[in-house]
């Protein structure tokens, strides 16, 4: 496809909600259309990185119960959760840091510039249209933590005229959702979509587990942690005419966490993003895109009703992009702005920070070859500049095979604890850096189609806990800039139908090691370095039947490697059966043989526990 189709598409992407809108394929198609890896429309296919894309059939048909849960075995992530349904989750992606990569809802950067890292665990999973996964270093494109890569979340979005859906689930544990929405499109004169709208409430809670199994320790408690959210997301947009769209979006997640295994045991949260986008296109070949949104995570704490301590996060962002049909390829430049603010029950010595980045892209196919090559100066006002930049080729040596290879480089801002925390924090942070290099190799066959990469990550300047850095103010020391990793590691995905049977294989190694003077060689903490997943799908007439099998090598949740987690396999079962064009009753059973595991230690997972699920949803 030409670099002139590619902005086609592109175009064509902005005058609907959004490009994912428009994937209404069968899962894993790969002709449906990706933006995260470019930050420009392009289709699956022709993305140069590795993405990984979960849509709305793929999350009903897996019936998970939170967004860790469909996130399993995905490839090159490792999760880390403390204790179930609600409960503080890590998620690593390629082996690097939990706070190595960048997380977005509709385009607005979310996660805590105190702590580091997006509470994934209080993002609803029923508000949820699409999720996209890119593999790599990508701070030429997205700035500072983009080190494992990039999540985008896309909420629920309008797909016909009118569209009620209803979900009502119960479970074990006494779990139960209660899901509902509207959306629906306008036909304005041109004989496309003038309008859509999309609203949706969710209300999520469980009584949870014993989620802390530590008996010797003082914070233990032999009660069930329960965990309880609501939240609301409403989607709007309107094209004008053929040069002019508009959208905008917001959801609010409200969330109730009971935990044990520290001084506080409840807390309050809120997870909230509100963002805005306008497109304008003078011409086929140029496209102007203005966006702006805010995103914010605040937390209460609680010991046994009481008041402990406040930690609020809010982050204000803004762009501008302009994509130029430049000939024989696409040309990307634009400019963002990122303010993050906190406000705390502690004193930190500084509570906001200004980030602007400048960045330019190239994207060019010639012959059987293409190329995507990216730059991006960073100007932090907490530390100074910092550049980076990424380089991608691909050549379609045979009509079925795709061979790819990459390099690019990655830096990661200190958090404000880091930074800042009283007693703890050091102001002298610098950022962490990356550089990263993959080879790739893709098939695309009548039977279905494969993917091999194999990558290392070298990651310098990594902020680790420095016994020397000890005064008057820090007397058992600060954080500093004095480790380093290197990881190294291979990915295979290999989707196929057999027998009526629709088959999903992904398999990841990683080898994290720690690369600095302290506990050099050793695996890096709670990384699994060997997980798989395979799910087998199949329909007859009305009713469906799949599994998931998951399989987690060890991990150690220590560095020094002292706290070994034993590796663990799960089976999970679903069966669906449509009792009318519009009614869908689901069932799962998870963790059938109710496997005890652990992925962080004295952190207790659900055993056996079961799911019906009654869904309404007219057919289009």
């Amino acid at each position: 496809m030409s670099r002139r189709h590619v902005l086609a598409a592109s175009l064509a992407c902005s005058l609907f909600p959004a490009a994912s809108a428009l994937a209404d394929e069968a899962p894993r198609d790969l002709d449906q259309v990706v933006v995260t890896a470019s930050r420009t429309a392009q289709t699956q296919d022709q993305a140069l990185a590795p993405v990984t894309v979960i849509d709305r059939a793929d999350i009903e048909r897996r019936q998970p119960q939170s967004l860790p849960d469909l996130l399993r075995g995905e490839a090159g992530i490792s999760l880390a959760n403390n204790g179930g349904a609600g409960k503080a989750t890590s998620l690593f992606l390629r082996g690097t840091e939990s706070d190595h990569v960048v997380v977005l809802i509709d385009g607005v950067r979310v996660g805590s510039a105190t702590s580091g890292g997006a509470a994934l665990q209080d993002i609803p999973v029923e508000q949820i249209d699409r999720i996209e996964i890119v593999r790599g270093p990508f701070s030429s494109l997205y700035g500072s933590e983009a080190i494992g890569g990039v999540i985008q979340i896309f909420t629920r979005r309008a797909r016909g005229p009118f569209e009620p859906n209803v979900a009502l689930s119960v479970g074990s544990d006494n779990a139960r959702r209660y899901s509902a929405g509207l959306s629906g499109r306008s036909q304005g004169d041109l004989g496309e979509y003038g309008g859509w709208y999309a609203v949706q409430a969710v209300h999520d809670e469980t009584d949870g587990i014993n989620a802390y199994t530590n008996t010797a320790s003082s914070y233990y408690d032999p009660d069930r942690d329960g965990y309880r959210n609501d939240s609301l997301g409403v989607q709007g947009g309107w094209r004008f005419n053929r040069q002019w769209d508009a959208e905008v979006n917001a959801m609010r997640a409200e969330s109730r966490n009971e935990y044990d295994g520290s001084v506080d045991n409840l807390s309050k949260g809120v997870e909230q993003v509100v963002g805005g986008r306008v497109r304008y296109a003078p011409t086929e070949a140029v496209k102007l895109t203005a966006s702006a949104g805010t995103s914010s995570e605040l937390s209460d704490t609680y010991l046994d009703g009481v008041y402990s301590s406040t930690f609020d996060t809010r982050r204000q962002v803004g762009s501008l992009q302009a994509d130029i049909d430049a000939g024989p390829g696409l040309l990307t430049v634009g400019f963002d702005w990122q303010r993050d603010e906190i406000e705390s029950s502690e004193t930190y010595d500084a509570d906001h920070r200004i980030n602007r980045g400048g960045f330019a892209q190239w994207q060019q196919a010639f012959g059987a070859q293409s190329l995507q090559a990216s730059v991006r100066r960073d100007d932090n006002s907490q530390f100074g500049g910092k550049n980076t930049g990424s380089l991608l080729w691909g050549w379609n040596f045979t009509d079925a095979l795709r061979l790819t290879a990459s390099y690019g480089t990655a830096f990661k801002a200190p958090t404000f604890n880091e930074l800042y925390y009283p007693g703890y924090g050091n102001p002298n942070l610098g950022p962490e850096t990356s550089r990263s290099a993959e080879l790739g190799l893709r098939g695309e066959h009548g039977w279905g189609h494969w993917s091999l990469s194999a990558f290392e990550t070298r990651v310098d300047d990594l902020i680790a806990y420095d016994a020397d850095l000890v005064d008057d103010a820090h007397p058992f020391g600060q954080p500093n800039n004095v480790d380093k990793a290197r990881i190294r590691g291979a990915e295979g995905i290999v989707s196929t139908e057999l027998a009526g049977w629709q088959l999903q294989t992904t398999l990841t190694w990683l080898d994290p090691r720690a690369d600095g003077n302290t506990n050099h060689g050793n695996v890096l903490q709670r990384r699994a370095r060997q997980s798989g997943r395979v799910d087998a799908d199949r329909s007859f007439g009305a009713f469906s039947i799949g599994a998931s099998v998951f399989g987690s090598g060890e991990r150690y949740d220590n560095l020094s490697n002292t706290a070994r987690l034993a590796g663990y396999g799960l089976l999970d079962l679903r069966v669906g059966w449509q009792l009318a064009e519009a009614w869908k009753l689901s069932l799962s059973a998870n963790n059938v043989f109710d496997r005890e595991y652990e992925t962080a230690r004295w952190y207790a997972q659900p055993g056996r526990n079961y799911q019906l699920t009654l869904r309404y949803h007219p057919a289009q």
